[in-house]
């Protein structure tokens, strides 16, 4: 039988599941930028809406489904940031498609992305001549990052999560030995601290996981 009670109690645990998880696994999932904040909304919404009109579930296994739901998104979200390995298989990593004027044809077909693809893209981002590009890089949502021949400053991190991030290096014309003399005199021991760190006018910008104890 149809109950509007129902409907409304399982509107407003729908509605407090779905505060508690952006509380809870952060602001990003607001704002997509990884396949596993797309997938958390899909299927969130999914679950809500599929059940909400089915009154063969009742409000005690709507509340089991979604307990187990939020557990799973919010475990393998702090897998992903804390493992690298988890992180890496779950979202990908930014893949560079354009290296000093060149394209990368290996990586844009790894990326699974056509000819027709890449073009749209490059255009999209105001790129009209692929000579005078530096590095393009596909970020893990789908967009491109530029960086021209003539920016006089690399946008990127040369560290984020505690990896370094070895083509940024290169476009900066830098090795992993300058870097470990650099870190070494901003008193960094072990890049595993460092949860960002870019280079920028020839001075560091550095953030450890250290810092929030701090603040």
């Amino acid at each position: 039988m149809f109950s509007y009670s129902d409907i409304f109690l399982k509107l407003v645990i729908g509605f407090v599941f779905i505060t508690l998880l952006i509380k809870f696994s952060g602001k990003g999932s607001l704002a997509p930028t990884s396949p596993l904040d797309q997938l958390q909304n899909y299927v969130l919404g999914g679950i809500i809406g599929g059940i909400l009109y089915n009154q063969a579930i009742s409000v005690a296994q709507f509340v089991v489904v979604l307990s187990i739901w939020a557990l799973l998104m919010l475990t393998t979200r702090y897998l992903k940031i804390h493992v690298h390995a988890v992180g890496k298989f779950i979202d990908g990593e930014p893949m560079t498609i354009i290296y000093n004027g060149e394209l990368l044809v290996k990586n844009c077909l790894q990326a699974n992305l056509s000819a027709k693809e890449i073009d749209f893209k490059l255009r999209s981002a105001g790129v009209l001549d692929i000579s005078q590009v530096k590095r393009a890089i596909l970020e893990q949502n789908g967009s491109i990052t530029i960086l021209g021949k003539y920016d006089e400053d690399v946008r990127f991190p040369v560290i984020i999560d505690g990896k370094v991030d070895t083509d940024v290096l290169q476009v900066m014309d830098k090795d992993q030995q300058w870097l470990d003399h650099e870190l070494d005199g901003q008193g960094i021991v072990d890049i595993k601290d460092v949860y960002m760190a870019k280079y920028r006018h020839h001075k560091w910008e550095i953030a450890t996981y250290g810092s929030q104890d701090e603040a």
